[in-house]
């Protein structure tokens, strides 16, 4: 009988259930380290390559064919919804999300609303030849957290330290709510959207909630995180959260909604497991700077990553961030199938 999204390893460990081996994926796994990306993004913007279903439905295949991962993740980037409005943002090389007028005031929340389905059109036709294409292979819907949007949105770009941010909800938290409510409901557009065309999961990046205190967290970001999941709890599909540095905010990440909870390289998995509660699964966490390290090096951190994560009901292999620009895609296919092999069951 042949195997289905549904039976597949990744969503059997997303839902806590034995299955074949250890699941593996990256985040950024589509782009980024993989000539074969830069080849067919030549003389296209990342954001122009993110609207055009062709090259997301190319790049998103390209590492599934080279590493021989267990699920796809939907290439696209956190502010691509927000650009499919007509909204004034940019991704500038070497940078990153460049905003042309920062959000400071009310009369700014305009600007801001979710894409309409026509907008998002390129989303949807690219979902559905993916899973059309990717057969038995998951495909991870994405989208980023309001946090995280809104950070680039106030900051007027990436920050170190998210000072504008974190003044601003505290200074205006009229303002800062408002704007949070609204880039959820972009969220859940973007990732409704994703799961009707048919995504078998979607992850929620919250990259920068790792600068908030549990306080700041708990009061200004969980009820907008929790906002979205919720929205998206009348779907049967597995629902991951992210964010770097968060080691402190775990369990309350957890507590907004999601069925899995990512950890950085900063937090055994065990102690990560313990911090959500013990009953859900994890997913990560081998430190990206380790990929430059030798396989040496790179054999017993696997090892103790595979052991940390028996500690909760699911683990889902991953690295405890994204793929660097400069990584070595032999070593990242290496890694996908020594996990694989390494945590193989014996068949039943």
């Amino acid at each position: 009988m042949p195997s289905t999204p549904a039976r597949s390893p990744f969503l059997l460990a997303a839902r806590g259930e034995p299955g074949p081996h250890t699941p593996v994926w990256f985040m950024r796994q589509a782009g980024r380290a993989l000539p074969e990306y830069h080849a067919v993004r030549e003389g296209t913007t990342m954001l122009e390559s993110c609207l055009r279903p062709d090259l997301v439905v190319e790049i998103t295949l390209q590492p599934v064919r080279r590493y021989g991962v267990d699920a796809a993740i939907f290439y696209s980037d956190i502010v691509t919804p927000l650009k499919a409005t007509g909204f004034g943002v940019e991704i500038k090389p070497g940078v990153g999300p460049v905003v042309a007028d920062p959000i400071r005031d009310l009369a700014g929340l305009a600007a801001v609303r979710p894409a309409t389905p026509a907008e998002l059109f390129y989303l949807t036709e690219s979902v559905q030849e993916l899973v059309r294409q990717l057969g038995d292979t998951p495909l991870i819907g994405f989208a980023g957290a309001p946090f995280t949007v809104a950070s680039y949105l106030v900051e007027g770009g990436p920050s170190k330290d998210h000072a504008k941010t974190k003044a601003l909800m505290h200074s205006d938290p009229k303002l800062w709510h408002a704007l949070a409510d609204r880039l959820a409901d972009v969220a859940i557009a973007c990732l409704v959207a994703q799961v009707e065309a048919g995504a078998s999961a979607i992850q929620l990046f919250d990259s920068w909630a790792g600068a908030l205190s549990p306080r700041d967290y708990e009061q200004f970001v969980l009820p907008h995180s929790a906002k979205v999941f919720e929205a998206l709890s009348a779907y049967d599909v597995p629902k991951i959260h992210f964010g770097v540095n968060t080691g402190e905010l775990l369990g309350l990440m957890s507590a907004a909604g999601a069925d899995v909870v990512g950890a950085d390289w900063r937090v055994p998995l065990d102690e990560a497991a313990r911090r959500i509660g013990g009953a859900k699964p994890v997913q990560g966490n081998l430190d990206p700077a380790l990929l430059h390290a030798g396989w040496e090096v790179l054999e017993p951190e696997i090892d103790r990553i595979l052991a940390e994560g028996k500690a909760a009901p699911g683990h889902i292999f991953n690295l405890g961030h994204g793929v660097p620009p400069n990584a070595d895609p032999e070593v990242l296919g290496r890694i996908v199938k020594y996990v694989q092999a390494k945590s193989a069951r014996a068949a039943v």
